[in-house]
């Protein structure tokens, strides 16, 4: 017995000792690698936006995340372990990565309650100098219990810097089954709930996650997209399971959006942006890979037809046959699908430059010589006075400063070698790109561009110009998107283009981010209403400030947690309702509460 409450009392230090370490040194920053503790456990130390329990609880920033160390499966849990034995989990583990593995719902309440006892002023013998109260702790959890639980959880309750109590969370899951007889009454739920906790009086909550646009995989492709756009509708006092928000209910529009989707409006434009990118690639590699040619008809026999026609007009003469196309070139834009004409249609003031960007890319320029070729026969026909081409005024490209200067009878002797040419076509594209995109955006979203200098500068060098010509072609998917599958208007569309504006000022390109914009409930209704939801809640709760207490019943499409294995019995199986697949599968989920105060 004395040998038994020894070994308590060693363990109880070393858990205090080792999470106040892991707490100091994350104070710095979030460690990339988990610690390992008592050879089986991992410990992570987890930021919010990778939370993985940000489904059930939504507290602290920071929090301990308890998990199985995989190649330690046979390790005893109950040897000794000196402090100076913590060291980093990924020094012993292999590289490769299977997903995280869950422990025993016995070994997870054993760490639990050393967790507690770590927190508890009251245990003074455990000689710890200065009491600081910790990030909360969830640990993953296997289901071996007869409730299925997959995850515990524990979360300090605290006055200033002293832990009053510990919150306790439990969560359970089972499915997925369609049978709806499984799910659970609401006022069984309240019931318990005041039952439990001793109250006579609760509020509800109601959450409801509707799928509006999936990306769906093309035919004959194997190509994945992580695009999509569903709404968050939260409202106050639920009447009964699965019930149908109220329109007066708050929502909020979630989108995630990958450009390059050969169904989207605006593809043309996006391939338009590929060439720009290989140029910029070339540019800083020194190597550049160059498209094959389309048509029989080179690059440079285009350009010189394009030039003769350009001598034509500076002579008087009248151009016939293709003088529609001269005056007007049709840019990549004018392959936008009929349907969105309206909402992003080439533009019809492009000068002598970009009416060449257009040529040399819809004729996809072929080769480093040929690129040469181009541009000697321009800039013959500058300094022999044959065309005076007209271009924007501000454009900064060194063909444009060629061409202002052809204006006054000559211009500067420019070497055709190195990496010379691919900047001039480079910069060109650029010039011409980034118009597209304004005018977009100020003639057709009437955005007023808070941030317009920043993304269109050209203080910044060439590869930060192309990155956030990258970010603008972004936005435009999801504005292009947004008016097309949810038919959004003006007013929708502005607080989204400053939304998606701000964010990228501040952050580099990030396709996988999740833009979110505050709506009615009613501008989308029509996308959900007739559709089950993805996930649907309700929390059940009662006190107030550290009081309080919650019970939130939740049924999702998707498994709710990443750590069960598919072959527990009872667990994950793939039941169906009279033998039909038709009815929606859900898994159901149950977070309960308890609390414990020190004093």
């Amino acid at each position: 017995l004395f040998n038994e409450k020894r070994r308590r009392k060693n363990l109880m230090y070393l858990n205090a000792f080792f999470c106040f370490r892991i707490y100091e040194e994350g104070k710095q920053s979030i460690p990339e690698h988990p610690y390992l503790f008592e050879t089986d456990v991992e410990i992570w130390l987890v930021g919010g936006c990778k939370s993985p329990i940000e489904r059930f609880w939504n507290g602290s920033n920071t929090i301990y995340v308890l998990q199985k160390a995989r190649n330690n499966e046979e390790s005893d849990p109950l040897e000794e372990s000196k402090p100076d034995d913590a060291i980093y989990a990924s020094e012993l583990l292999p590289k490769e990565s299977s997903g995280p593995v869950a422990l025993s719902v016995r070994r997870a309440k054993q760490l639990i309650s050393l967790y507690t006892m770590a927190q508890n002023p009251n245990m003074t013998h455990l000689n710890i100098s200065e009491l600081v109260v910790l990030p909360p702790l969830w640990i993953r959890c296997d289901g071996s219990d007869p409730e299925h639980t997959c995850w515990l959880g524990a979360e300090p309750l605290k006055a200033g810097n002293r832990a009053t109590g510990i919150n306790f969370y439990m969560v359970t899951c089972d499915g997925p089954t369609a049978d709806k007889t499984c799910f659970a009454n609401l006022e069984e739920l309240k019931t318990a709930h005041k039952m439990k906790h001793h109250s006579s009086v609760v509020m509800t909550k109601g959450f409801a996650q509707y799928e509006l646009i999936r990306a769906t995989a093309m035919e004959d492709t194997i190509v994945e997209s992580e695009s999509n756009i569903y709404v968050d509708i939260t409202w106050n006092t639920v009447d009964k399971i699965l019930e149908t928000a109220p329109l007066v209910s708050a929502a909020t529009l979630n989108i995630t959006l990958e450009s390059g989707d050969p169904r989207s409006p605006v593809y043309q434009l996006y391939r338009e942006l590929q060439f720009l990118l290989a140029l910029a690639e070339g540019l800083k590699t020194g190597v550049t890979e160059w498209p094959e040619p389309l048509e029989s008809e080179s690059t440079v026999e285009l350009v010189q037809e394009f030039l003769t026609d350009l001598k034509k007009k500076l002579d008087g003469y009248c151009v016939s046959g293709k003088s529609n196309e001269t005056e007007k070139i049709k840019c990549d834009t004018a392959a936008v699908d009929s349907s969105i004409k309206s909402i992003f249609s080439e533009r019809g003031d492009l000068d002598f430059a970009e009416q060449l960007w257009c040529k040399m890319r819809s004729k996809c320029v072929s080769s480093y010589q040929e690129l040469i070729k181009c541009f000697t026969l321009i800039i013959k026909s500058l300094e022999h006075g044959e065309i005076q081409p007209w271009i924007h005024q501000g454009s900064s490209s060194l063909l444009s400063k060629l061409i202002q200067q052809s204006y006054h009878g000559k211009i500067e002797a420019v070497s055709l070698s190195g990496i010379t040419p691919i900047q001039m076509l480079l910069e060109i594209g650029l010039d011409k790109m980034k118009k597209d995109y304004v005018s977009f955006f100020i003639v057709k979203d009437g955005s007023c561009l808070l941030f317009q200098d920043y993304f269109i500068s050209t203080s910044v060098d060439l590869q930060e110009q192309v990155h956030r010509v990258q970010k603008l072609h972004h936005m435009l998917e999801i504005m292009v998107s947004c008016t097309v599958l949810l038919q959004f208007k003006h007013e929708n569309l502005f607080p989204l283009t400053q939304i998606c504006m701000k964010y990228y000022k501040e952050n580099p390109l990030n396709e996988k981010h999740v833009f979110q914009l505050p709506i009615r409930p009613a501008l989308v209704k029509k996308f959900y209403q007739n559709d089950h939801p993805e996930i649907w809640k309700v929390e059940i709760s009662s006190g107030h400030g550290q009081k309080e207490v919650k019970t939130t019943w939740q049924v999702s499409t998707n498994p709710p947690v990443e750590h069960m294995t598919s072959n527990r019995t009872g667990l994950f199986s793939d039941s169906t309702v009279n033998g039909s697949s038709e009815e929606t599968m859900y898994f159901i989920t149950m977070v309960k509460c308890s609390q414990v105060h020190f004093t």
